[in-house]
């Protein structure tokens, strides 16, 4: 048999082995790392998650972290959103089978959604990359995503029998899509679409089918363009952002150290140097009328972001986001290396995940800084509110969409038959991660208790 090296299965030393030999070596990894021994998690010997989370602190914008504080501390879910380092810390001392893929890194239900693609089809997927990383176990992306599908039911008051069934079913609808992918050709695998409106179609919930039917149509035409932008207004010839702090601000009303970026030089690099060279030529018909901070999210709350307003010359606005791109939490616990740009594994990892990318996506470096950021289409609000109203009403079903998702995601960049193989055909994989999800669960859940009463502590102080 071919030699395998099994810390990079699935990609170049997989290179000439079929289907089934691939299904055979997957299915040969059940006897080194048994798929009922996946049920257990052996918290490390030395955690700190508290002292994990403010390490994670420091280099982020210093004002911005009571906002962060207070998101976290709202529900578990909200706090493992947030807590991205310290399930990264402790999943690197859990077993794992070596069988590898891009990772997404932080997988939980809420990175995933809905978005238009440059054909102006909207499709569902992964919409989060800052953690992604090449060449990393699946069972990492696979053991978040079930654990935030076990903690979100807990949180909405599902029983812990109904949230260890969804988190289960999630990891079941994952373990059928690999099985049926596995028996695709690599470019049928790489061309999978997951069109929202089949989502739709599949609705018995009329009252829902309706409410995401709007989302998803009632925006198209002009209003379209300017959907999620935020408030602007005339400012002599051109247009201005209007604050709305401490969200959406401009530069000058940042006192932070790390905000002292010069954002338009930023913006014009990113588009002149680091779009790919068709896109760049739309620029041409636009100009960049101002920039500001927004914050985003939970776990990116307090890293810098921006946004950047682009006028044509008839005033029609496009509006683009940059993010700084730091280390990935995973490479961070020893999971890889990346040796180039951050921003370029962002987006190479956006770009290997997804069934169809951000044409807008670029990455650059700052060179007066030394700090690495990437580009991206501002997010739609119509679109942007489809995985809440999905998760509130139909969460079930949506955390299936999920598990479905992922495994399309997976697919592109592994060898799927080697999954499928590991996998199986019958259920003691989902049955293991099942437990796993609840067992970490109730960590969550303490960790969230010890943080909130840290910072119940602070504030009396």
């Amino acid at each position: 048999m071919t030699e395998i090296d099994w810390q990079d299965l699935g990609h170049r030393d997989a290179a000439g082995l079929g289907r089934r030999d691939c299904y055979k070596l997957g299915k040969s990894l059940r006897e080194a790392v048994p798929r009922e021994a996946l049920a257990d998690f052996v918290p490390p010997e030395i955690r700190d998650p508290i002292a994990i989370i403010a390490e994670t602190e420091r280099p982020r914008l210093q004002s911005l972290l009571p906002m962060r504080r207070k998101a976290m501390a709202e529900s578990a879910f909200a706090f493992l959103r947030g807590a991205a380092d310290v399930m990264a810390f402790d999943l690197a001392s859990q077993l794992a089978p070596g069988v590898t893929a891009q990772a997404c890194g932080d997988c939980h239900l809420m990175n995933f959604g809905a978005f238009s693609s440059p054909e102006g089809n909207i499709l569902f997927d992964v919409n989060d990359f800052d953690e992604t990383l090449p060449h990393v176990d699946i069972i990492f992306d696979l053991r978040r995503l079930a654990t935030s599908v076990a903690v979100a039911a807990l949180d909405m008051n599902f029983s812990k029998s109904q949230a260890r069934q969804f988190a289960r079913r999630t990891v079941k609808t994952y373990r059928a899509r690999l099985l049926e992918l596995a028996a695709m050709s690599p470019i049928e695998v790489w061309n999978v679409r997951v069109h929202l409106r089949d989502i739709v179609k599949a609705l018995r919930d009329r009252v829902l089918h309706d409410k995401l039917s709007a989302a998803i149509y009632e925006g198209n035409g002009p209003q379209d363009r300017i959907d999620g932008l935020p408030k602007i207004e005339k400012v002599g010839d051109g247009w201005r952002f209007v604050d709305k702090p401490p969200k959406l601000q401009h530069l000058e009303s940042l006192r932070d150290p790390g905000a002292d970026i010069d954002l338009p030089k930023l913006f014009e690099h990113l588009v002149q140097d680091g779009l790919q060279a068709p896109f760049a030529t739309l620029f041409e018909r636009y100009r960049l009328s101002d920039t500001a901070f927004k914050a985003v999210g939970v776990g990116s709350v307090g890293t810098f972001c921006a946004i950047g307003l682009y006028m044509s010359e008839d005033d029609q606005p496009l509006a683009l986001q940059i993010k700084e791109a730091r280390p990935s939490v995973l490479e961070r616990f020893g999971q890889g290396g990346w040796k180039e740009s951050q921003g370029k594994r962002v987006t190479t990892g956006q770009r290997v995940m997804q069934a169809a990318s951000d044409i807008f996506l670029a990455h650059a470096d700052d060179a007066e800084t030394g700090r690495r950021f990437y580009m991206r289409h501002l997010k739609t609000r119509r679109l942007g509110s489809i995985s809440e109203l999905l998760k509130d009403e139909a969460f079930p079903r949506y955390a299936e969409l999920c598990g479905s998702t992922l495994a399309r995601a997976h697919a592109r960049s592994s060898r799927p038959a080697v999954l499928a193989g590991y996998m199986g055909k019958g259920e003691a994989f989902e049955d293991a991660l099942a437990s796993f999800a609840m067992l970490y669960a109730k960590q969550t859940k303490d960790d969230f208790d010890a943080y909130r009463a840290a910072q119940s502590d602070a504030i009396s102080r």
